[in-house]
């Protein structure tokens, strides 16, 4: 008869994975709902990794990602980044701080007869 393996002996100790929480994803998932809702987006993915968890938008699903929202750190001390493909436009201590950068600013329209 075989021996069981335990797979916690096996298992990297000392890593700690990022990921999001709920309020977070809910967040996330508002925000893109929105821009799916305009057509602008259509698809989107969630990579977490040690160390880190990205939320990744997409025009479309054979594209790069249009935007990225990155989660860095550990525990209670984490900061945000918001990137365009290769280039940082955001960044901040909370969700909501990077996130301002998709709300939608009215601007003027201009009417002649």
């Amino acid at each position: 008869m075989s021996k069981p393996i335990r797979l916690s002996d096996y298992r990297k100790r000392g890593r700690s994975r990022v990921t999001f929480d709920r309020h977070e994803l809910r967040q996330l998932l508002n925000v893109y709902s929105r821009r799916v809702a305009a057509g602008e987006w259509r698809d989107y993915a969630i990579d977490i990794k040690t160390g880190s968890a990205v939320f990744s938008i997409f025009r479309s699903t054979f594209d790069s990602p249009l935007f990225s929202i990155a989660k860095l750190g550990n525990g209670r001390h984490c900061h945000y980044l918001v990137f365009s493909g290769h280039e940082k436009v955001k960044h901040g201590k909370s969700i909501d701080e990077v996130l301002a950068v998709f709300d939608n600013k009215p601007y003027l329209i201009a009417y002649s007869r």
